[in-house]
């Protein structure tokens, strides 16, 4: 790396001492566009190389990515300076952004946020509104003047839709109940936000016309949207659909359709971005669509993390330790307890609100646009700017461990807000379990593999219960008075209701290694004569889950090879059989699609 950067300076000298081969007339302007392309370019892979180091080495020691990525840019930054052009950067960043909140918008059901209309609404306005007055409070009182501690103030109100999505979404919690929260909370933070900026904009203050005029361009935009939905886009990409490349080129042309649509009226191109997965979440291509789409994601994600640490200045870090260590505060311990207390208010359980409001304890990308505008209008100087890209790189890289130790986290201090329950007028709790008798099973994970297992304990006419994180499940399973109840095993009060000491059998078909292991050594604290029955995607996984006592370990794809070997040894003499296999698993795939339209 030292060598790429004496490299760099040697050519950089070359050019100040104009040593050059003689050009050709008209070739001056070319040879500047291909030094500014093979810059892009460097920058670019220097980024993704160096990332990509980093990453390696916090994956083997089993660490969330996102602060490898703010390390390289903080490395190529401000550290070595073999960046050169960080607007460039900026631009690929919101674009990742842009990526990021189209596949959030093709994976969302609407219809599945109207159960958290109330705390995704009215919670997150009482939420920014308290974070704002103690954001400018907390401000003031650090020394910052009354409009610089306004703006202070609305960072620290806003957390980051980038972050905790991606997040979430590698831990497959978008679709839980906290998940669901989150994400409605961070809708309604981001409208507020594009208005916020609305207003900042005009540098002479607050201005009601323009604030009018640009609120009915979204209701226009939005009024498009849908009638393009309904009318258009159906019948488009039906024809797309039969051609690869023909539905990633025109899912991506809708993308940037709306992001110019909504740029050109004054929003973000991420919120345009955003309501183009909207419109094209209902088709039933939109699953296809968001694979596709990923791979760009992921790659633009990089360049949105290294960005930030990028934009760090090390020149001016000393005088910003106390206030950093202040806001650092605010933010991941304050900001967690507010929203803990505000979902708690809305009689969500202890272990919801708690995985709610770690989630968003962070700082939004939003911040460093609100940053840019009050340091373009001399409202925030070079330190108070300094201070804002600190307390990002910080706060979104303690977020990373906050998600990924959610439930360690929950199982220390969890209990803490525990008489937070009593503050909700109705509980939220989904469950429905018989205390008159036990169970003879219990069941944890009721998709997919845990779909067929249940049928055939149905069928055995055993009683079971069913634990899932998927309030949708548990609703449908409340229906059918089967008892149920919603939450992840690796809660220890789910592992109590669970009444262990009774059963006669325990199926899991969660994947998680850790809770697989809790589950066993629970089982076999409270149960020894019980049969435990575990999942695991690995080997190494499934043959540590058999000494800790497990009485068998379900390996999906193993168990699809046998079945399928069992299936060809069964119907090879006998064609007929193999017809009436195909007849009866398209059959079973059809009741499936019609209990479970959403899980492909």
């Amino acid at each position: 790396m030292l060598m790429l950067r004496h490299f760099l300076q040697a050519c950089s000298s070359l050019q100040d001492k104009n040593v050059y081969i003689l050009p050709l007339p008209g070739r001056e302007e070319k040879r500047g566009a291909c030094m500014e392309s093979l810059t892009i370019i460097l920058d670019i892979g220097l980024m993704i190389i160096v990332a990509t180091a980093f990453a390696y080495v916090l994956r083997f020691f089993k660490q969330p990515l996102i602060p490898a990525y703010i390390l390289t840019g903080i490395v190529l930054g401000p550290v070595l300076g073999l960046l050169h052009d960080l607007s460039v950067m900026r631009i690929l960043a919101e674009i990742g952004i842009a990526f990021l909140l189209f596949i959030v918008g093709l994976e969302l059901d609407l219809k599945k946020l109207k159960d958290i209309g109330n705390v995704a609404s009215v919670g997150a306005i009482v939420q920014i509104a308290v974070l704002f007055g103690l954001g400018f409070l907390v401000s003031t009182l650090l020394g910052f003047g009354r409009l610089a501690s306004a703006y202070l103030g609305l960072i620290m109100a806003f957390s980051s839709t980038m972050v905790v999505i991606k997040l979430l979404s590698d831990k497959h919690e978008l679709d839980t109940l906290h998940g669901r929260i989150v994400i409605g909370i961070l809708l309604m933070q981001d409208l507020v936000a594009i208005l916020a900026l609305t207003v900042l904009q005009d540098k002479s203050g607050f201005a009601f016309y323009p604030f009018l005029v640009s609120l009915a361009k979204g209701v226009a935009l939005l009024v498009i949207a849908v009638l393009f939905g309904k009318f258009i886009f159906p019948a488009v990409f039906k024809f797309a659909a039969k051609h690869q490349e023909l539905l990633f080129i025109a899912s991506l042309a809708v993308c940037f359709s709306f992001s110019i649509l909504f740029s050109l009226a004054g929003f973000s191109i991420a919120i345009g971005a955003f309501i183009a997965g909207i419109t094209l979440a209902n088709l039933p291509y939109n699953v296809e669509i968001a694979g596709k789409v990923k791979s760009l994601r992921d790659f633009f994600s990089v360049l949105f993390f290294t960005s930030i640490g990028a934009e760090l200045v090390l020149t001016s870090i000393l005088p910003l330790l106390l206030p950093l260590l202040i806001l650092t505060a605010f933010t991941i311990i304050l900001l967690p307890v507010i929203t803990i207390f505000i979902t708690a208010l809305f009689g969500y359980k202890t272990r919801t609100s708690f995985m709610t409001g770690i989630a968003l304890a962070q700082v939004s990308e939003f911040g460093f646009i609100i940053a840019l505008l009050g340091k373009d209008h001399g409202i925030l100087d070079e330190q108070a700017f300094s201070l804002i890209v600190l307390l990002a790189l910080v706060t979104m890289a303690v977020t990373a461990y906050f998600i990924k130790y959610d439930d360690w986290l929950y199982k220390r201090v969890g209990r803490w807000f525990k008489p937070l329950e009593r503050l909700g007028k109705a509980s939220r709790e989904l469950s429905y379990v018989r205390q008159d008798r036990g169970h003879d099973y219990v069941l944890i994970g009721m998709d997919r593999i845990g779909y067929s297992i249940f049928r055939k304990i149905h069928k055995m006419h055993k009683d079971v219960v069913v634990v899932d994180f998927n309030p949708d499940i548990i609703k449908r399973l409340i229906q059918q008075h089967v008892p149920c109840i919603y939450g992840d095993i690796g809660d220890a009060e789910i592992l109590e209701k669970l009444r262990l000491k009774h059963v006669k059998m325990v199926i899991s078909t969660i994947p998680d290694h850790a809770d697989n292991l809790l589950l066993i050594g629970e089982a076999r604290k409270e149960n020894k004569d019980a049969t435990v029955i575990v999942t695991s995607y690995s080997v190494e996984d499934a043959l540590s889950l058999y000494e800790e006592g497990a009485d068998y370990v379900i390996i999906p794809h193993y168990l699809g090879g046998e079945h399928v070997s069992v299936l060809l040894e069964d119907v090879s003499l006998d064609l007929d059989k193999l017809i009436t296999a195909r007849l009866m698993h398209i059959k079973e795939l059809r009741h499936r699609q019609h209990v479970h339209p959403h899980h492909h």
